[in-house]
């Protein structure tokens, strides 16, 4: 229940003061947000098979992020961001899918 709580007072805060992100920060948000979820996708499964541990969601969370915006940000040094933003992209997606069809087949046993 906690976490549906702080998902509405984030979606309403969000609303209610309409943040905005730094021009220097709008390439990495959305492969943070991929990692992220990645990081959230995997935790749900794991708490469906009864291995989840807090501990190791936030670190896996945390670690998810940093290091896809690091390879996006040598990506960028490098002037090869956007492949290496899609390979992130790319690879978040295909564990995000293979963690979706887990939870798919625990839930539905199909």
């Amino acid at each position: 229940m906690i976490p549906v709580l702080g998902l509405a007072v984030g979606l309403v805060l969000g609303l209610l003061f309409d943040p905005t992100v730094p021009l220097w920060l709008q390439p990495y948000l959305p492969i943070a947000v991929v990692a992220a979820l990645d990081a959230v996708f995997g935790g749900a499964r794991a708490r469906l098979d009864g291995i989840f541990d807090a501990k190791v969601f936030v670190i896996s969370f945390v670690s998810n992020v940093v290091v896809a915006a690091l390879i996006v940000f040598l990506g960028d040094q490098l002037g090869v961001g956007a492949q290496l933003s899609t390979a992130v992209v790319v690879v978040l997606g295909i564990r995000i899918f293979g963690n979706a069809a887990a939870i798919r087949r625990h839930l539905f046993r199909a």
